[in-house]
């Protein structure tokens, strides 16, 4: 689910709280090294998505922040700030030429570059977070 959270609004807010989980309190970040990202160079996204991005030739950042039971991305779109909040069940990571995020029917592809390099122990990161999470459901 996708939302505009240009301006702070409780309805949003509730719903990231629900879909994703309540955020790390600040004891909780320092334990686990970081919940967010650098911002990275968005490469490529789906056709859903297009309509989040600047139109001209800017180049398009996204960061990511995570949660308790999923993540959110952060799009930035010239003054506009778009959430994408993406619970750790429907998250797909790929990591071929470049590393996309896949959820819900969408993805977003970030440039292989210095900045996607630097963010590599972050993926690490959220990949443990969504083994762990996945172990409460174990059959």
């Amino acid at each position: 689910m996708v939302l505009d959270t240009t301006h702070y609004n409780k309805e949003h807010k509730f719903i990231i709280n629900e879909l994703v989980g309540r955020p790390y309190t600040l004891f909780e970040a320092f334990r686990i090294k970081g919940i967010g990202s650098s911002r990275m160079i968005i490469d490529e996204v789906s056709n859903n998505f297009k309509k989040y991005l600047n139109k001209v030739s800017n180049i398009n950042y996204a960061n990511i922040e995570i949660r308790k039971e999923g993540i959110l991305v952060y799009i930035n779109k010239g003054l506009k700030n778009y959430t994408w909040a993406i619970p750790y069940y429907q998250l797909v990571i790929y990591k071929t030429d470049a590393t996309s995020i896949h959820a819900q029917g969408n993805f977003i592809r970030f440039n292989m570059n210095k900045m996607l390099k630097e963010n590599k122990q972050f993926f690490k990161k959220i990949l443990n977070e969504k083994i762990k999470y996945s172990k409460q459901f174990s059959f």
